[in-house]
């Protein structure tokens, strides 16, 4: 789980501290794999909470989300048909479904704490 996080935030960090410009026609793409991205970090620490996680799994879940948005979104584009817009809704209603089980584990987590704590 630190791996994914230790990515984010070198991501996040490079992303910030350069001057890097994307092109606007390559914008539903980027949005796209970021969410794809976003969505499978998610998993990956809900996977862990839950201990289920598995390397093979996260790595490979995360480039095929990843294609597999952008592919639709390509696809999308020379058919004339958004469908960069199925890809977003599919993988937002996964990340937001992830960070609410993650939520309820860690409020569960943190209530059998603090019972053990006051039984002492």
């Amino acid at each position: 789980m630190w791996l994914s996080i230790l990515g984010l935030i070198l991501g996040v960090s490079l992303g910030l501290l350069t001057d890097i410009r994307i092109p606007p026609e390559y914008a539903n793409y980027l949005s796209i794999a970021v969410l794809a991205a976003l969505d499978t970090l998610f998993g990956g620490i809900r996977a862990h909470l839950q201990q289920v996680y598995d390397d093979k799994v996260f790595v490979s879940g995360f480039f095929f989300n990843i294609l597999l948005a952008a592919g639709l979104a390509f696809l999308g584009v020379h058919l004339g048909v958004d469908l960069y817009l199925a890809a977003i809704f599919a993988f937002g209603v996964r990340l937001f479904q992830n960070i609410a089980v993650i939520r309820r584990i860690l409020i569960s987590k943190w209530s059998d704490k603090k019972e053990v704590r006051e039984s002492v």
